[in-house]
């Protein structure tokens, strides 16, 4: 850590070189932004989601996010995939990462095998990693071999946003927050419902996948989300 002398109207500051992770984050923000990324977006019906507690009492609604994106990731995993050296390569294992706001910054730590985990495991996985990633407890193990990313900015009522890519990974996934909406019935008539929707956007880096290929993991992530 070093201080910048004073200048003319300039207050004096100071600067602390970055270190660690968050030099490795900085460094992947600026790949990130030399993918050419597309964004896709998809409303859906939270009430199922937002009951989760009564299938798992230890879950939130994060980690009924976090089961869904894994099982639709294991039938689209052209999004479970590293691009480099213009290459892409696909994985079977489902390794997710969790955006989590820390007083260091942002952090994404890797919940591990998440394809695999039941709700009560992939529960305990994310406290864990998110808990020690507030108290800066993360090692660069911790940040490394993810696959897909969640950012869950929701709970700080943000309604939608665009989320940037964690480069090598080739699609991350932007939750914004649940509101009452006003829902109106299909073909088939009916009376319009109010429902508890949230918007969910999809980043995709378009050297490694394609419109309809995102539009997929998208449509089955709904169904997991709205059938549970």
């Amino acid at each position: 850590m070093r201080r910048h002398r004073r200048r003319r109207g300039v207050s004096e500051g100071t600067t602390t070189p970055l270190k660690g992770i968050r030099r490795t984050a900085a460094r992947r923000m600026v790949a990130a932004w030399e993918a050419p990324v597309f964004h896709l977006v998809v409303e859906v019906d939270m009430t199922t989601a937002l009951a989760v507690k009564e299938r798992e009492p230890s879950a939130t609604v994060t980690d009924a996010l976090l089961q869904a994106c894994a099982a639709a990731l294991g039938k689209h995993p052209d999004l479970n995939a590293h691009y480099g050296e213009e290459s892409v390569t696909c994985f079977e294992e489902v390794n997710l990462g969790l955006a989590v706001a820390t007083e260091a910054g942002l952090m994404v730590p890797v919940i591990p095998h998440a394809g695999s985990r039941d709700l009560a495991s992939l529960a305990a996985a994310r406290k864990d990693v998110a808990g020690r990633a507030r108290e800066g407890k993360l090692t660069m193990d911790d940040v490394t071999g993810g696959t897909f990313t969640v950012s869950n900015l929701g709970m700080m009522g943000i309604d939608r946003f665009d989320a940037i890519l964690n480069v090598p990974q080739v699609a991350i996934l932007a939750v914004g927050s649940t509101r009452q909406r006003q829902v109106w019935p299909g073909p088939d008539g009916g009376d319009p419902q109010w429902r508890p929707i949230a918007e969910l956007t999809l980043t995709c880096d378009h050297r490694a996948v394609d419109g309809a290929t995102g539009a997929g993991f998208l449509g089955t992530l709904r169904e997991r989300l709205e059938q549970g």
